[in-house]
């Protein structure tokens, strides 16, 4: 590439990437075959050495918690002493957030540089989407960074997905639920289906809790791949035992053998589930002949940063931002609510994707709620308020609903209408809890420590 066609700068290499086809932003047609495929992936990744296969992997699909998942495994490895990578989607508020090297974002330098050597050859791959050259990026960076294992993250479904090039350690699934149906299918069966795609022969396989008719398909395709299947809530046990705003305490351990103690800083007791999949996961990696300690997993689980997951970020009136972003996620949000959070007035300052269910989210959450405010993200996919509203009513919610699209407008009424004694509630989609960090002035990439009665950074609360 000549000198005058080099992307200067990290915005720069951002407007390239998006020239591509974004999967996250335009979902109207078939995740199929003839729309998505590993060829391409596989090209470029063959062009560059194949980077993927240099080192091992833990692959992570799911519909619910795959990222708190993926984000205690590469703690808990980091704590063991390992150089561990983690590659996420999508990110809260910088892009950067999707590449990470022991719980740091990759520097702009590093991405620009990246992008500008994965220019030449992926300008020759026809229809190669956004999503597959970020995931060539990732790959490439860690294998420059020598890094000692990855936790890799699907992007969507797991079969077609770019990240499933990779033959890994383990393969894990977390809890599967209905998101995505009009892409992944409108049964669990489908959506089982499109996610077990990620079972590689021979390689163990850990999953969550599933309901009946997705746990039989995962079954199935584990036995026809000849891939060991531990299945936590049978092989692995788990009991939630207490939480606070800054931890949840679990017990944890192979059935029929005493369990342990645990607590990670992710709050709620569906970390409880969540911490148990990546211990079970952790175990595999282990068995690898990977260097991951019992001390390191304790360390890295209380000291995993995973932003935007019930995340307290102010105190009066209390902030608390959690991605929550269809039916099943509302209902353990709200679980939470009832046994952390007591305050009142509570304000939901709500916005979703259009292709959410925000039904499902309204029926798990409006009960508890005495505010709504219907706000606006910043996308293409974000629904408009006046639809918010309309669907808030339509489950029988009969109090005050204000329409404010701005997100810092939202917040600073939000923020009248709770007084100091009150809380704030943002959830519905990533982008709008991304939006709030934003406009919060918090850290990109990095939980705001607090606790209800402790202080807060001052940036925290300037909206």
């Amino acid at each position: 590439m000549s000198p005058a066609n080099t992307l200067a700068t990290y915005s720069d290499a951002l407007d390239y990437l998006y020239g591509f086809v974004n999967w996250e932003v335009e979902r109207h047609m078939r995740y199929a075959p003839e729309v998505m495929t590993l060829e391409r992936p596989r090209a470029v990744l063959e062009a560059l050495g194949n980077p993927h296969r240099a080192y091992p992997v833990i692959h992570i699909t799911g519909t619910k918690g795959k990222g708190s998942v993926g984000a205690m495994c590469a703690s808990a490895l980091h704590a063991s002493g390992l150089k561990a990578a983690l590659y996420s989607s999508p990110h809260l508020q910088d892009y950067r957030e999707r590449f990470r090297i022991n719980g740091e974002l990759i520097s702009p330098e590093d991405f620009t540089a990246l992008v500008n050597q994965l220019r030449p050859i992926v300008d020759t791959i026809p229809d190669i989407t956004w999503f597959e050259v970020t995931t060539a990026l990732a790959f490439l960076y860690f294998a420059q960074q020598q890094v000692d294992i990855a936790v890799v993250e699907v992007g969507l479904g797991g079969r077609l997905d770019a990240t499933n090039v990779v033959t890994p350690v383990v393969s894990v699934i977390t809890s599967l639920s209905y998101d995505h149906t009009h892409l992944l299918g409108d049964s669990l069966e489908s959506i089982a289906r499109e996610k077990a795609g990620i079972i590689k022969p021979g390689v163990p396989v850990v999953s969550a809790p599933q309901p009946a008719e997705a746990l039989v398909v995962l079954e199935q395709v584990a036995a026809d791949n000849g891939s060991p299947l531990v299945l936590v809530g049978r092989d692995w046990t788990y009991t939630a035992e207490r939480g606070t705003l800054n931890c949840e305490w679990f017990q944890a351990g192979p059935a029929g053998g005493p369990p342990a103690s645990y607590c990670t800083a992710l709050t709620g007791e569906h970390q409880a589930l969540n911490g148990t999949v990546a211990l079970a996961a952790l175990e595999r990696v282990a068995e690898a002949g990977i260097a991951v300690t019992p001390e390191g997993i304790r360390c890295g689980f209380e000291r995993v940063d995973w932003p935007g997951r019930l995340e307290v970020v102010a105190r009066e009136p209390l902030l608390v931002l959690d991605a929550a972003h269809n039916g099943e996620s509302a209902l353990r949000l709200r679980a939470t609510l009832g046994t952390l959070f007591h305050r009142r007035p509570l304000v939901l300052i709500f916005g979703a994707s259009a292709d959410k269910d925000v039904t499902g989210m309204f029926r798990a959450l409006l009960s508890a709620v005495d505010v709504l405010i219907a706000a606006q993200a910043v996308h293409p996919r974000a629904l408009e308020p006046a639809i918010v509203e309309e669907k808030a009513r339509e489950v029988g919610f009969a109090g005050p609903v204000h329409q404010i699209p701005d997100v810092g407008e939202a917040l600073r009424y939000a923020q009248r209408v709770a007084g100091p004694a009150g809380m704030i509630l943002t959830t519905g989609s990533l982008f709008i809890v991304g939006e709030v960090r934003t406009v919060c002035g918090l850290p990109v990439g990095h939980v705001v420590k607090t606790t209800v009665e402790g202080p807060l950074p001052s940036e925290s609360v300037a909206f």
